[in-house]
């Protein structure tokens, strides 16, 4: 018989923790900005918020801050494609952890569908998952301590200081407000470098029958 698998069960998975954690140090090394136990709890969390909001069920909830917490896993084989490795990865740890392979294949379609470059919304709990991921932008991801060297990346990140995403039903929108500090970064710098997720979004947002809406220092730009 197979196992419900619970995030609580995959929080204490040593082997997954082993991944994540050098997924983030490996990225470290290469100059991307912070993809700890911090955003993988902050996505899990807002990925079944945002499911609880629109009425799916508990067990989808739980699949989502599964796929949530376990999304950038693939970051410890590499950047490149990590959205399919980590899928993979996926596979075969909830797998051999007794989940039920149709609940395993919800999470690696919205663990593998995850990043803009390659990925698309094929469910709800992949394109909470894209919503959840998309929103975590704040100060303490940048790595970089060095101002003066900052990226665009790291300048965008570092001048947003409050980010929330909410779901209204009544009107059927989901929407990311951001406050931006505009001596870091202007908004044509986030659109620069966000605008191909934003569009993820939409696009996420659209598989949930809700319209996706952008708002920068109180501007509503989507």
């Amino acid at each position: 018989m197979k196992k419900l698998i619970t995030l609580e069960d995959v929080r204490k998975n040593k082997d997954i923790r082993a991944y994540m954690e050098r997924g983030n140090e490996n990225l470290k090394v290469k100059g991307f900005t912070e993809h700890s136990f911090i955003h993988a709890e902050l996505v899990a969390k807002n990925a079944a918020d945002i499911l609880e909001t629109l009425g799916y069920s508990e067990r989808e909830q739980d699949l989502a801050r599964i796929a949530g917490f376990m999304h950038d896993i693939g970051n410890t084989i590499n950047r490149d494609d990590h959205a399919q490795s980590g899928a993979l990865m996926a596979f075969r740890l909830l797998s051999d952890m007794g989940m039920d392979a149709e609940e395993v294949a919800i999470i690696m379609s919205a663990i593998g569908n995850h990043d803009e470059g390659s990925g698309t919304p094929v469910n709800p709990v992949s394109a909470a998952l894209i919503l959840a991921d998309k929103s975590d932008v704040r100060r303490s991801r940048v790595r970089n301590n060095d101002v003066a060297n900052f990226d665009i990346h790291d300048r965008v990140n570092y001048s947003a200081t409050k980010s929330e995403i909410s779901v209204d039903n009544k009107r059927g929108e989901i929407t990311l407000k951001l406050t931006i500090d505009p001596e870091l970064s202007s908004i044509m710098d986030y659109f620069e470098i966000f605008m191909e997720r934003m569009m993820m979004n939409r696009r996420a947002a659209l598989l949930l029958n809700m319209k996706f809406c952008l708002v920068i220092n109180d501007t509503k730009l989507m």
